[in-house]
């Protein structure tokens, strides 16, 4: 890892994605989660605000960034819920199957190397009653905006920790074994080809 990667990178992830309508985007999806949630790509725990300690139990972060840590930590700390954070992807936790009752994904598909791998492995992890909770930026449906997106990802990915702004989110989460029961779409306020949104709630294919 690079001076830039473990320095100045999580830095500029944290300041990006705590601006007041990527917060907002949060603050709608978040406190639906119930039980014993996994969130994927906890980072440095932008979400943990937004937890509800009356309906969540426990909180199992995992994101690959050790170095965004730290400040999870100091966020869990003031919640009020049991939050474990661990350094690995949501392959490495090995969890067993059927053992979380909620999925917490925000922007974070975009960066993840295999997503519809990360999907599946979602899905098996999650009870067959449980939901994944989703708000992740991509794929525009206007064309002049799609045309940007897959011109600039090349060079945005090595600058913004590998983020694609052309993934398409919903043929992702379905192909990963998951059926979308409420989905909503919008450009958030920013420019175009970063800021179209997807947030909605799904559930493991029958």
């Amino acid at each position: 890892m690079n001076p830039y990667e473990r320095y100045v990178l999580p830095k500029m992830i944290d300041i990006a994605c705590s601006t007041g309508n990527v917060m907002k985007a949060r603050s709608k999806i978040v406190p639906q989660a119930l039980g014993k949630v996994l969130e994927i790509g906890i980072g440095s725990g932008l979400n943990l605000q937004f937890y509800d300690a009356n309906k969540v139990s426990s909180i199992i972060g995992v994101d690959p960034a050790a170095q965004m840590q730290s400040l999870a930590r100091e966020r869990a700390a003031d919640i009020g819920i049991p939050v474990e954070v661990i350094a690995v992807d949501v392959q490495g936790i090995h969890a067993d199957t059927d053992q979380f009752d909620t999925i917490v994904m925000t922007f974070t598909l975009c960066s993840i190397d295999d997503p519809v791998a990360a999907l599946r492995e979602m899905a098996r992890v999650l009870r067959p009653s449980g939901r994944l909770l989703f708000c992740e930026h991509g794929l525009a449906p206007d064309s002049s905006v799609e045309r940007w997106q897959h011109r600039l990802t090349p060079f945005w990915k090595p600058i913004a920790g590998g983020c694609h702004l052309n993934r398409d989110i919903p043929a992702l989460i379905r192909e990963g074994g998951f059926a979308i029961d409420e989905l909503s779409e919008a450009y958030l306020p920013g420019p175009r080809p970063m800021s179209y949104v997807y947030s909605g709630v799904a559930q493991q294919l029958a």
